[in-house]
């Protein structure tokens, strides 16, 4: 998948975790961060790495990179660093 399809899935795994509605309201771009822009609560994210899990198996650590993570980065977290992170994965 190129950066492109991937910003697509993971938008969609967004709008199931929080909500087609609050979706709507939203810009959602790459540099969206988890926290100041789309507003995730811890249990939407660990929804949100459910689905990454899912879809991508074993082919994706996503739950140990994230470990990997001090909590500014984490704070810090947008779409487009997991975009970089699975499309190095592939």
């Amino acid at each position: 998948m190129n950066h492109e399809e991937l910003f697509t899935l993971l938008k969609g795994f967004i709008t199931e975790v929080i909500g087609e509605e609050f979706v709507e309201e939203m810009d959602i771009t790459p540099d969206s961060s988890f926290t100041k822009d789309l507003e995730m609560d811890s249990i939407e994210i660990v929804s949100f790495s459910e689905k990454i899990k899912a879809h991508f198996g074993d082919q994706i650590d996503f739950t140990g990179w994230l470990s990997s993570m001090d909590l500014d980065q984490l704070i810090n977290l947008d779409l487009r660093m997991i975009i970089n992170y699975i499309y190095e994965c592939q």
